[in-house]
């Protein structure tokens, strides 16, 4: 996925893509390519709202958990969860961007109203 000394960087599910500079955070890789990465602390390890899971094959594909990712994360680590804020890009990697709260809570109550047998 590298060109020229780029990174590719997919966010899933969606599948948005965009190439960076190794040394770029997940964070602005993905305001760059759009994905839908929620923050409200500015990027600093604060809010926790931007959480992504990396495989266990790409690990390495990102610098190693700050401090501040280990304090706020723990045991969440160790399940592939990063915070985009502090990750920075070394190699081209595909992450997963959870789903926003308020468009789950949407998308299950309209499953339940199809799934409810009005007539």
């Amino acid at each position: 996925m590298s060109d020229k000394g780029g990174c590719e960087v997919e966010f899933g599910p969606e599948g948005q893509t965009v190439s960076v500079r190794a040394g770029t955070t997940l964070l602005d890789a993905a305001r760059r390519a759009k994905a839908p990465v929620r923050t409200r602390c500015g990027g600093v390890a604060g809010c926790l709202m931007c959480k992504v899971s990396v495989p266990p094959t790409c690990g390495d594909a990102l610098t190693p958990p700050t401090e501040a990712e280990r304090r706020k994360l723990g045991p969440l680590l160790e399940q592939g969860v990063r915070l985009s804020c502090q990750s920075r890009v070394r190699r081209s990697l595909r992450v997963e961007v959870p789903e926003d709260p308020l468009k789950a809570a949407v998308r299950r109550q309209l499953e339940r109203q199809r799934s409810d047998d009005l007539w």
